[in-house]
């Protein structure tokens, strides 16, 4: 028998006598078989049968055990790759959390005995998101391409037709006990610190057709400046450390942040008794929700107090209780150093009414907003006088009126503050309409040491530093970073979407935030400070190379897996995420 004919034996047939061995929580079981006179490495998996009311097994063949050849290295030849260290690090943190039996518990599908559930499906996009964004067409092909298995289904089983299958018949109830599940485990498994709770908005561009039917994808007000193209929006919830995502929502892409906020109180209520329970608290805990000021509303402050959670919000700078606040922080004296981990910033604080709430409020100094805000500042006033010079001649020609000069001023001046320290007037004498304009220097001094590069943030936390507050908002930063991630050519990008339905959208982008969760969990594994860029880089170097090598013996060339030189970060990767089981051949090259 050949090794071809041995791998086919091998993957059709079911032996009973593994079953001892096999374990009913789907995880892999690796082991070696002597078939045709030779070992091979095989992963098995146990799945429960609905129909027949018992256990079967699947099996894979991972590759041959016996040891390689000796063959003359001028007769070798590459013939492939195969992901390792980014793959097996993924599948074992989905391993942890048990991640496919408490996405397919609650989405409470039937069993499918050919294809994948909706977990092995949602882990194998989750996984090629992650490491090599492409579209479901390409999911097998990814799939065939990595040793760790997510499955022991052949790869060809992974099909963007299944997915889109599958996303008929998963509804948002059940997508929501899922992240539900997978959040209380994740706090439970890898400890996470939940006391505070960062919670913002984006949207990703579709490349949706206009006369395409669909709730989602809609014409909004898009991160990407982009106005052709309809949008669908993510709103999302991330753990204090380790950015570790433990809810979202898929929203339409024209909907307001304070509408999906109302939406999520209820998944907040549940994560917040979720994530008592995996703490074992006895009593409630205190969290605090951070949030910027997009999502103001105080009738969502009350609606959170009624839910547990204490606020932190950065207040819109046009609010009267804003303007009440930088006032303050203008006067001699009132911005006071932090100092310790907050370095240099500067900070005012005073207790104040925000409309019927009693509130905390903190004036904050950000020295990088500051520079951001000018920058922004020198764009738009460059472009400004461009505009205001051409309007200026188009008057002296008489070209304009006076109202439609007025409107086209007014529309120029509305951009990053211009208006308050631009001055420009319109004059008509004898029928000739004029434009007089000029930079007031000594306003443009005043805005920036009084506005610019401040925050004014609202809480209740009133027995909390003003050093604590600040360094609980600079959470914020954590769901931006994830944002960062999910963008085109980060980690774990959302797009390319090509996801016409919104069914396929709410299940693709719930693979692209298990995505984000898999990645955050790994980096909290290995306690590395590294991000998560560089560590999904430095996984991915951990690959095994396929050669076929020529030796003296009778049949077809033997393939082997050589394993890579591997650094120290990459040896104590093979240890923490055990990618021994998968490549044995790494634990000898990490020793």
């Amino acid at each position: 028998m050949t090794g071809e004919q041995a791998r086919h034996t091998m993957e059709a047939r079911v032996s009973l006598d593994f079953a001892p061995k096999i374990v009913l929580d789907e995880r892999m079981n690796i082991f070696e078989r002597q078939v045709g006179g030779r070992r091979y490495r095989v992963a098995s998996q146990s799945v429960w049968d609905p129909d027949k009311q018992r256990p079967f097994a699947r099996q894979a063949v991972l590759g041959p055990a016996d040891p390689p050849p000796v063959a003359d290295l001028a007769s070798t030849r590459t013939v492939g790759t195969r992901r390792v260290g980014d793959v097996g690090a993924l599948i074992w943190v989905a391993e942890q959390l048990d991640l496919i039996k408490l996405i397919d518990q609650a989405c409470g599908l039937p069993r499918p005995t050919e294809g994948p559930s909706v977990g092995e499906m949602v882990l194998a996009v989750a996984v090629q998101r992650a490491c090599a964004p492409a579209a479901k067409c390409h999911l097998a092909e990814f799939v065939d391409n990595c040793l760790p298995r997510v499955s022991c289904l052949p790869a060809a089983a992974f099909s963007g037709q299944s997915f889109h299958r599958l996303a008929t018949q998963i509804t948002d109830a059940s997508l929501e006990r899922a992240q539900i599940n997978i959040a209380r485990g994740a706090a439970q498994r890898f400890e996470l610190s939940t006391d505070v709770l960062a919670f913002d908005t984006t949207n990703f561009d579709t490349h949706i057709a206009t006369t395409t039917p669909g709730e989602l994808a809609k014409r909004g007000h898009a991160k990407s400046k982009r106005s052709d193209l309809r949008v669908v929006g993510l709103a999302i919830l991330v753990s204090e450390t380790g950015h570790v995502p433990l809810l979202h929502r898929t929203y339409p892409g024209n909907g307001s942040d304070q509408a999906v906020l109302g939406a999520c109180l209820e998944g907040l209520g549940k994560i917040h008794d979720a994530l008592n329970e995996a703490e074992g608290r006895s009593s409630p805990a205190c969290r605090t929700l951070v949030r910027d000021g997009g999502s103001w509303s105080e009738q969502l402050e009350l609606n959170l107090d009624v839910d547990g959670y204490y606020t932190l919000i950065s207040l819109p700078l046009s609010h009267t209780a804003s303007q009440l606040a930088l006032e303050h922080a203008a006067k001699r004296g009132a911005m006071q150093r932090l100092g310790g981990k907050l370095g240099e910033t500067r900070a005012a604080r005073l207790h104040a009414p925000v409309g019927d709430l009693d509130r905390t409020l903190i004036v904050v100094e950000s020295l990088e907003l500051l520079r951001g805000q000018k920058r922004g500042i020198a764009v738009a006033l460059r472009k400004a006088k461009v505009e205001l010079r051409k309007l200026e001649r188009q008057a002296a020609n008489g070209n304009l009126d006076s109202v439609a000069l007025e409107a086209r001023v007014k529309k120029v001046l509305q951009r990053e503050y211009l208006s308050q320290f631009v001055t420009a007037d319109v004059a008509e004498r004898k029928g000739q309409v004029s434009l007089h304009w000029q930079v007031d220097a000594v306003r443009r001094r005043v805005l920036e040491n009084t506005r610019l590069g401040r925050r004014v943030l609202c809480t209740d936390r009133h027995s909390w530093s003003t050093g604590h507050i600040v360094q609980a908002f600079r959470g914020q930063w954590k769901v931006e970073e994830l944002f960062r991630r999910a963008k085109k050519g980060g980690i774990v990008s959302w797009g390319p979407s090509h996801q016409w339905a919104d069914n396929s959208l709410r299940l693709h982008t719930f693979a692209t935030v298990i995505g984000l969760t898999l990645v955050s969990l790994a980096g909290l594994a290995l306690g590395t400070s590294r991000s998560a860029r560089s560590m999904m880089h430095a996984l991915a170097g951990v690959k095994a190379t396929l050669v076929q090598v020529s030796s003296k013996a009778r049949g077809r060339r033997a393939t082997v897996a050589l394993a890579p030189e591997l650094d120290a970060d990459q040896r104590r990767c093979v240890e923490v995420f055990e990618l021994g089981r998968w490549l044995p051949i790494l634990l000898s090259s990490s020793s």
